[in-house]
Order: structure tokens, then sequence, then C-alpha cells
């Protein structure tokens, strides 16, 4: 298969599948003539990879021309279009052009069409590489182990929701503090990483403001406190933060007040919420379990005040601290 399609936000992810290919496909000896990596966003780059593509490898193994931020499956020129669908044919076998993209191919171009049809035809591949939402604790379960896989690592399944609690979606951290607990693993003559292993390596806790969120909808102010203060000592800058919490809040609120008028259907609640996953309504709907939109309204309340004081100057610590206890 001559053209990969590597697309996702994972990008620690698609830097190990992206490195992978070149060690299967370039001779080292060869990689300064056969390897070439270029950039979609720079003018001519992209036409430049087509043509790379279709020059044979010289001396032993295969080409690559690895095509970061590829325009050819999202926003794509009419004219550059054309010269991707006319080329897609004159790569030679043992020659791969690799597009990497963050963002998710766009379905409706024809040249997305021209591929996917060549992928069902076993001349292309594509693959994914998303990262979960912080409040999807299965799929993040999932990028744990995907990622111990790769890495042929073994976990306790204990191992596995410590590094879930302490990493959470960070990618990247979770394959370097992966390579740190196989290294401690191998040290110490076990086969499988353990949990106790993971709490006694890996510093802290890893907190977002998602969390802080979930501390204040379950009446847990110093906890939620607690995960303000070492977000703010890890930079994260207090207005955004008051913009994520508001923005979880007001999601609740929609779906409290919703289901409160007798609305089940989650896909009409998402839209209304403006959620753009249905399936994330079903996690908050056993959040809101119990709770009146009342709770969800006075939150908010309490942020707004926060963001008050930030404007007006107000330590941050101090604006959340007066905020959330007032």
């Amino acid at each position: 298969m001559p053209i990969h399609l590597l697309w996702g936000d994972d990008s620690a992810a698609l830097e190990r599948a992206v490195n992978g290919l070149i060690d299967q496909v370039v001779d080292p000896s060869w990689s300064s003539i056969n390897l070439s990596r270029l950039d979609g966003a720079e003018a001519g780059q992209a036409q430049q990879a087509l043509e790379e593509a279709r020059t044979p490898p010289f001396g032993s193994g295969g080409r690559l021309v690895l095509l970061q931020r590829s325009p050819f499956c999202n926003a794509c020129p009419s004219e550059l279009a054309d010269r991707f669908e006319a080329g897609l044919e004159l790569i030679p076998e043992n020659c791969h052009l690799l597009l990497c993209n963050p963002s998710k191919p766009d379905g409706r171009l024809r040249t997305t069409k021209a591929l996917q049809k060549l992928v069902k035809a076993g001349g292309a591949s594509e693959r994914s590489f998303q990262l979960p939402a912080v409040w999807d604790g299965a799929g993040q379960r999932q990028l744990v182990e995907r990622t111990a896989a790769e890495l042929d690592l073994q976990l306790e399944p204990a191992a596995v929701d410590a590094l879930v609690d302490a990493i959470g979606s960070d990618s990247a951290r979770l394959s370097m503090e992966l390579q740190k607990l196989a290294l401690h693993a191998e040290s110490s003559g076990v086969k499988a990483i353990t949990a106790a292993a993971v709490s006694s390596l890996i510093e802290g806790q890893a907190s977002n403001a998602l969390q802080v969120g979930d501390a204040l909808l379950e009446g847990n102010v110093g906890d939620a406190i607690s995960r303000l203060d070492g977000l703010i000592e890890a930079g994260e800058p207090a207005l955004r933060i008051v913009a994520t919490l508001t923005g979880q809040i007001r999601g609740w609120l929609w779906v409290s007040l919703l289901e409160q008028q007798g609305e089940r259907d989650a896909n009409v609640i998402a839209k209304a919420a403006g959620i753009g996953n249905p399936k994330r309504i079903y996690v908050m709907r056993k959040q809101l379990k119990g709770r009146p939109p009342t709770r969800c309204l006075k939150l908010l309340g309490r942020l707004l005040d926060v963001e008050a004081a930030l404007k007006r100057g107000a330590q941050p610590s101090d604006a959340f601290r007066d905020g959330l206890l007032g």
C-alpha cells in the first residue's frame, strides 16, 4: 500500500506510527536520499510531495515521503486536487506517500472520496489517532492499554486505573511515564507494571478543569480548590479555567432542565445543549442524579463572581477561594 493517511490529535501515538513506518520502509543507509519530510502548510510542498512520491528510490529499501499538515483531505484547492487524483495511480509500489493531519478527513471532498475508494481497494491505508475526551473514562483506559501494547508492556488492571487517574488523556506524558515504569519493572524483575509502581513513580495527580467541575457538583469545594491550585501552579490561565467550568456547568443545567420537562432522547438533549457527542448525555445523567437545576444555577453565579474578581485584578487563587466559598 503506497499511500497512508494518518490523522487525529494524539500527536504522540501518530508520531510513533510515523517512525514505525519509516523504520519499515527506509534503509537507514539511504535515508538522506529516500526519506523526505515536507509540510503541507508551506507553499508548493504538497505538490512537491506528489512529485517525489512518483520517483523510484535509490539503493536498497523504499522511498517514503512524509507530508505533515496534509491539505489533500481538508480544504484542498481545486488545482491541487486535480494533481492528487491524477497521481494516485502513478506511485510505484516501493514508494510510500505518508499524509498526516490533526483534523478528521472531510468526507465531502472528492480527494477524500478518491482516497477512501483506494483504501477499500487495498491500495491505501487510513488510521485515526484520536484522544479520548476528559470525561470518557473508558476511552482513557483504552488509550493506556493501546499505548502499553504499542510499547510491548504488560499492565496489571489496577495499574491501568492508576495511570488513568494520574495522567488522563495526556498521550505524550503517558508514553514517557510508561517507559520509565518499564525500566523500573525490568530492574525489579517483574513482568507486569503494578499500581504500586505507578503510585510511587508518577508524582501528583493530573487534574483538569472538568475534574474541578465534578468536585463542585458533588459539593467537594475543598477538593475543587486543591485541584484549582494545582492547575494555576501549572500555568493554566485562570480565565480559561472559568470558561471551561462555565461551559461544563451550563451543559449540566441544560440536561437537568430538559429532563425535568420530560425529554429523554439523548440526541435531542445533546443538540439543545450544544454537546457534540450524544453519548456524553448518559454520563451527565448519572452525575446529575438527585441534584436539582438550582445547584447548577448557584455554581454559575459563583463562577460569575470569580470572573468579575479576576477581571478586577485579583490573584487567581484568592478569586477562586472567595468566589467558591462565599
